[in-house]
């Protein structure tokens, strides 16, 4: 089954060139009538090619995640490099799910891969 999606400046102010994974899970997640995981949060923002962009302040990133209540952080696999200026306490709250591409993500998210 293939799906089209069609993104409109309804407020004129400029169309993005990023979108946010979290943004494409959603649309899947209601496509396919599939719920994110429980207690998920989901990082990271592709560009409408489908490559993925950099994570800016990892490590205040995932405080706020674990403050929220995550307990499983979708985390795009170029961010592996960023773990070191997490402090170990942090990590130990957290489980983070890496992807390697938007498809791998929503595959994640929904409990399918």
């Amino acid at each position: 089954m293939d799906y089209l999606m069609h993104i409109s400046d309804l407020q004129g102010i400029g169309l993005t060139n990023e979108l946010a994974i979290a943004e494409l899970i959603g649309l899947c997640s209601g496509a396919l009538d599939r719920p994110v995981q429980e207690s998920m949060v989901v990082l990271g923002n592709m560009t409408v090619g489908g490559t993925l962009a950099k994570l800016d302040e990892f490590a205040n990133t995932l405080q706020v995640c674990v403050d929220a209540g995550a307990k499983k952080v979708l985390i795009p696999a170029s961010s592996v490099v960023d773990f070191q200026t997490v402090p170990p306490d942090l990590l130990i709250k957290v489980q983070p799910v890496f992807y390697s591409d938007p498809t791998d993500a929503v595959f994640k998210a929904l409990g399918a891969g």
